[in-house]
Protein backbone atom coordinates (compact mmCIF):
# COMPACT_ATOMS: atom_id res chain seq x y z
CA UNK A 1 0.00 0.00 0.00
CA UNK A 2 1.51 3.34 -1.01
CA UNK A 3 1.87 6.10 1.58
CA UNK A 4 -0.31 9.21 1.46
CA UNK A 5 2.72 11.14 0.16
CA UNK A 6 3.07 8.69 -2.73
CA UNK A 7 -0.66 8.85 -3.48
CA UNK A 8 -0.54 12.65 -3.38
CA UNK A 9 2.31 12.56 -5.92
CA UNK A 10 0.20 10.32 -8.18
CA UNK A 11 -2.66 12.82 -7.87
CA UNK A 12 -0.36 15.72 -8.73
CA UNK A 13 0.84 13.83 -11.81
CA UNK A 14 -2.76 13.84 -13.03
CA UNK A 15 -3.39 10.13 -12.52
CA UNK A 16 -6.64 10.96 -10.79
CA UNK A 17 -8.56 7.68 -11.17
CA UNK A 18 -5.55 5.74 -9.86
CA UNK A 19 -5.26 8.12 -6.90
CA UNK A 20 -8.97 7.69 -6.10
CA UNK A 21 -8.64 3.90 -6.19
CA UNK A 22 -5.58 3.99 -3.91
CA UNK A 23 -7.20 6.45 -1.51
CA UNK A 24 -10.33 4.30 -1.30
CA UNK A 25 -8.12 1.31 -0.45
CA UNK A 26 -6.12 3.37 2.05
CA UNK A 27 -9.28 4.61 3.80
CA UNK A 28 -10.93 1.18 3.93
CA UNK A 29 -7.80 -0.46 5.38
CA UNK A 30 -6.88 2.29 7.87
CA UNK A 31 -7.14 1.42 11.53
CA UNK A 32 -7.42 5.10 12.46
CA UNK A 33 -9.37 7.40 10.11
CA UNK A 34 -7.17 9.92 8.30
CA UNK A 35 -8.46 13.42 7.65
CA UNK A 36 -5.63 13.87 5.14
CA UNK A 37 -6.77 10.85 3.12
CA UNK A 38 -10.31 12.24 2.91
CA UNK A 39 -8.94 15.68 2.03
CA UNK A 40 -6.87 14.22 -0.82
CA UNK A 41 -9.85 12.16 -1.97
CA UNK A 42 -11.93 15.33 -2.01
CA UNK A 43 -9.26 17.04 -4.12
CA UNK A 44 -9.26 14.12 -6.55
CA UNK A 45 -13.03 14.27 -6.97
CA UNK A 46 -12.85 18.04 -7.45
CA UNK A 47 -10.29 17.58 -10.23
CA UNK A 48 -12.77 15.28 -11.99
CA UNK A 49 -15.51 17.87 -11.62
CA UNK A 50 -17.37 15.72 -9.08
CA UNK A 51 -18.25 18.55 -6.70
CA UNK A 52 -20.60 16.44 -4.56
CA UNK A 53 -17.90 13.81 -4.07
CA UNK A 54 -15.39 16.53 -3.19
CA UNK A 55 -17.68 18.16 -0.64
CA UNK A 56 -18.62 14.83 0.96
CA UNK A 57 -14.96 13.95 1.45
CA UNK A 58 -14.07 17.41 2.76
CA UNK A 59 -16.89 17.04 5.32
CA UNK A 60 -15.53 13.63 6.37
CA UNK A 61 -12.06 15.14 6.84
CA UNK A 62 -13.48 18.01 8.91
CA UNK A 63 -15.41 15.58 11.08
CA UNK A 64 -12.16 13.78 11.92
CA UNK A 65 -10.15 16.98 12.33
CA UNK A 66 -11.96 20.33 12.48
CA UNK A 67 -8.66 22.10 11.69
CA UNK A 68 -8.04 20.05 8.53
CA UNK A 69 -7.08 21.91 5.34
CA UNK A 70 -10.36 20.46 4.06
CA UNK A 71 -12.11 23.32 5.87
CA UNK A 72 -10.63 25.85 3.46
CA UNK A 73 -11.17 23.57 0.44
CA UNK A 74 -14.80 23.09 1.48
CA UNK A 75 -15.31 26.83 1.75
CA UNK A 76 -13.76 27.44 -1.67
CA UNK A 77 -15.85 24.66 -3.25
CA UNK A 78 -19.03 26.18 -1.84
CA UNK A 79 -18.04 29.64 -3.11
CA UNK A 80 -17.46 28.23 -6.58
CA UNK A 81 -20.76 26.34 -6.59
CA UNK A 82 -22.63 29.40 -5.33
CA UNK A 83 -21.12 31.43 -8.17
CA UNK A 84 -22.02 28.83 -10.81
CA UNK A 85 -25.53 28.33 -9.51
CA UNK A 86 -26.28 32.06 -9.37
CA UNK A 87 -24.80 32.53 -12.81
CA UNK A 88 -27.14 29.90 -14.27
CA UNK A 89 -30.10 32.18 -13.58
CA UNK A 90 -28.57 34.92 -15.74
CA UNK A 91 -28.53 32.97 -19.00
Amino acid sequence: MPSLEEIEAILQEGRIEEAIRLLDEYISSAVVPSDRAYYLLGNAHRKLGDWQGAINNYLEAMEINPESPARNAYSIANDILDFYNKDMYNQ
